[in-house]
């Protein structure tokens, strides 16, 4: 098993073989509002940490409230986000807060990485992860810890992503748990 590996769910059958293993971190990428409380509860049953994406949970709005309510009644260990707020909130309630950005062009990216020294996030993740010269840039730019996210489909993405700097990689491929 890759320990540098964090699994990336976006359905319960992922999540019941998740809980099976030895990973201690899981990212919650699509769920229901109705399912996140028992998500967690059942998790944390199981000695796991539960990272959910804020943005992609369905019936939850992604401002302070909602996100209030993942913290506070819910218990999350963390938020992942595309929106620096979120992570802003997370962060001055000392929940680990996860940055996702999209390297879609430099000025995307410039304008993300100014955005992260500003919030300092826990964690930057870049999609898609397999841009190592990208991997390295947001970490000397920024110092936080990069984890390598989207279109990581074989031990070689994980491998040259590591190389590459990122501090771990996400995803949903199971092959790779």
């Amino acid at each position: 098993m890759n320990t540098c590996v964090i699994p990336a769910l976006r359905n319960m059958k992922d999540f019941e073989k998740v809980l099976k293993t030895d990973h201690e971190l899981i990212i919650f990428l699509e769920t229901r509002l109705s399912q996140v409380e028992s998500i967690v509860k059942l998790a944390k049953q199981h000695n796991k940490k539960i990272i959910m994406h804020a943005d992609l949970i369905q019936g939850l709005k992604g401002d302070e409230y909602g996100l209030e309510y993942l913290i506070h009644n819910v218990k999350v260990d963390g938020i992942i986000s595309t929106k620096s707020s979120a992570i802003s909130f997370a962060k001055k309630r000392n929940v680990m807060g996860i940055q996702r950005l999209f390297a879609i062009d430099s000025h995307a990216l410039d304008h993300n990485l100014n955005v992260c020294q500003k919030i300092q996030p826990d964690y930057i993740e870049v999609l898609p992860g397999i841009l190592p010269g990208v991997i390295k840039e947001i970490y000397e730019r920024t110092g936080i810890k990069v984890i390598a996210g989207g279109l990581i489909r074989t031990e070689e993405d994980v491998k040259n992503s590591m190389e590459n700097g990122a501090y771990a990689v996400t995803t949903s491929n199971r092959e790779l748990w």
